[in-house]
């Protein structure tokens, strides 16, 4: 199966911020990311769970955000808040609820069953983390639920810092010793049409680390990453979008493949460069992304 070449939502820069944090809240409308996650898990302390339900239902009786996504991130499916938290993703219809800690397809594939059997609208869709052993070993299987009749999974998020704690992997800027679990994450993504999104990177304050894992997130073939601060939301915006180089090169592509005499070929020189049909499709959909991104970020 062939990575989905329709233009989607751009999502760049995924900011996450605790739901029970009303003053950050009230700050999103002044901020540029492309999709903002409303956490109910790990930033949410035990005893503060419902005041953070309270606060993200005020947030979503308020104006909508033109132009971004607005995620649920609940708590995990075992866990005695998780139903509450569905509850909450029933009655405000966010853009997805993000379910964490995912294990294996059932986990998907349990909350699509309980969103289809309360009519919960298509547009909510599903985003999962892979942050524990067994999503990266089952990671094919879990992107695959997307493609199954009444399927909502729309992205695959990497949570680097439950993956080191279940693993004992440590800590480096280079990501070198995790970097095979996040091309098994981008591989598994892009073989169902899925979104895959970078892991946070925890030092904020560190811009010049961030810019570096932006690149090397894009050149392994994620398409944004997930942040957690408002400082990230620029240099994330600018390393996920398509350069002019590239918008170029997809422009050469597009006028080759539709110029007259062109329509039964399916490879040609251009620029002294063997260029094939699936080419033109992938420039087509860096070409319609990059219209989007352009429309929301001019």
């Amino acid at each position: 199966m062939t990575h989905d070449l329709r233009p989607s939502r751009p999502s760049r820069s995924i900011l996450c911020l605790p739901g029970s944090n009303e003053r950050a809240i009230a700050k999103l409308a002044s901020l540029r990311m492309d999709a903002v996650i409303l956490d109910l898990e790990d930033a949410v302390a035990e005893g503060e769970k419902a005041t953070a339900r309270d606060k993200i239902r005020a947030f979503f009786q308020g104006p909508p955000m033109e132009g971004v996504e607005r995620i649920i991130r609940i708590n995990d499916l075992g866990s005695r808040h998780a139903m509450k938290d569905l509850a909450l993703v029933l009655e405000t219809s966010p853009d997805a609820v993000l379910i964490p800690k995912v294990r294996s397809p059932s986990d998907i594939l349990d909350v699509s069953a309980h969103l289809a059997d309360n009519d919960a609208p298509e547009t909510i869709r599903i985003w999962a983390m892979m942050e524990t052993p067994l999503s990266i070993l089952n990671a094919g299987a879990i992107a695959a639920t997307g493609r199954t009749a009444g399927g909502r999974l729309d992205a695959l998020v990497v949570g680097l810092n439950d993956l080191r704690k279940d693993t004992g992997v440590l800590p480096d800027p280079d990501r070198t010793f995790v970097t095979p679990w996040l091309m098994q994450v981008v591989l598994a993504g892009h073989a169902y049409g899925l979104r895959v999104i970078d892991a946070v990177c925890n030092d904020f304050r560190d811009l010049e680390r961030f810019d570096r894992e932006c690149a090397t997130g894009r050149a392994m073939g994620f398409d944004g990453k997930m942040l957690i601060h408002p400082a990230q939301i620029a240099a994330a915006n600018a390393r996920y979008r398509p350069s002019a180089d590239e918008i170029a090169e997809a422009d050469e592509i597009i006028a080759g493949f539709t110029a007259p005499g062109a329509e039964q070929v399916n490879a040609l020189d251009i620029g002294g460069r063997m260029v094939e049909r699936l080419h033109y499709e992938q420039a087509l959909a860096l070409k319609a992304r990059a219209d989007l991104i352009a429309r929301r970020d001019p």
